[in-house]
């Protein structure tokens, strides 16, 4: 049985002539009583009582208009709200982040931002688990909108993408600086570069971890030779942080996550500005995306930070 079956009999129903039904339903007459016939058939009962004139519905017919009218409102209805969530969806931009800047700036800024401006971020949760090898693939395939990221000269970001294909706003700057835990007398537990006969125990990054390729450039840059020992391995500075918090070793950290321990002396920097590395916070879009919402942002963006779009 087709819907448009029963709008056809509700419109005979309300005409009760098969000539201005057929019109208002747009079809030719011979169409339209093919189709009540078809509905009759269907259903294995007479539902219209031709002999009268005008027609009227046979008791059965009676019966099955109010049940087409109540399918029928039912599918409208449905229909409508069907497209109000699929306009509702379609106005959201889907956000992807580090979980250290979920933690960072999501909710403390990027939040707070988007709503005034009444644009609905979807959140990629997945997003937090990803390698900079995923972040550039999603954006290239815009499986997301907008991601929000660190840089630094290390990280091959977009390293895949052709020239001009993406663009960037700077919203931030950033600090990776070396962190220990504090021992008795509110000291740093361990200071670089340590010595060669007892190296320092090193919390270290996973390979396809963000920040992997930043904390071995500080390292390997170092004016001084570090001497460290690697005794663990994470993906998410926050785990790197609370390992360091414990007392294990010395990680390298964004200051924005280490600022409110150091604040309360629950951890020291491990060493001097030598050992600090700066990066960049910044908003990269795929610049044929031209999604409504995410031009409305991406403009506020720029004002916001009063810096120049940069293409890569």
């Amino acid at each position: 049985m087709e819907i448009r079956w029963l709008e056809d009999f509700i419109a005979l129903a309300k005409t009760r002539h098969f000539s201005r039904a057929a019109d208002e339903q747009n079809v030719t007459q011979p169409t339209f009583s093919r189709r009540i016939k078809l509905l009759e058939e269907e259903m294995g009962v007479q539902l219209v009582d031709r002999n009268t004139l005008p027609l009227s519905l046979t008791p059965a017919g009676e019966l099955f208009l109010d049940a087409a009218d109540k399918i029928t409102r039912i599918l409208r209805d449905t229909r409508e709200e069907c497209h109000a969530i699929h306009e509702e969806q379609s106005s959201r931009l889907v956000f992807a982040t580090t979980q250290t800047l979920y933690l960072s700036f999501y909710k403390t800024w990027l939040e707070p931002f988007s709503r005034a401006l009444d644009i609905a971020l979807d959140l990629n949760l997945h997003s937090t688990a990803w390698t900079v090898r995923d972040f550039s693939h999603a954006l290239l395939e815009q499986q997301c909108d907008i991601m929000l990221c660190y840089w630094h000269p290390s990280i091959e970001l977009l390293a895949d993408a052709t020239p001009n294909e993406f663009e960037y706003v700077k919203i931030a700057g950033e600090r990776l600086l070396p962190c220990s835990s504090v021992d008795e007398t509110g000291a740093p537990k361990f200071v670089l570069p340590g010595h060669k006969r007892r190296p320092i125990p090193f919390i270290d990054y996973h390979d396809n971890a963000f920040l992997k390729p930043v904390v071995h450039h500080t390292i390997t840059h170092s004016q001084n030779d570090l001497h460290l020992v690697t005794v663990n391995k994470n993906f998410h500075s926050v785990s790197v942080k609370a390992m360091i918090r414990e007392g294990f070793g010395v990680g390298w950290i964004p200051f924005r996550l280490a600022q409110e321990s150091i604040r309360y002396g629950r951890m020291k920097a491990a060493g001097d500005e030598r050992y600090y590395t700066d990066l960049e916070v910044r908003f990269y879009r795929k610049k044929d995306n031209k999604h409504p919402s995410l031009e409305k942002l991406w403009n506020k963006l720029k004002e916001h930070t009063e810096a120049n779009v940069s293409v890569v």
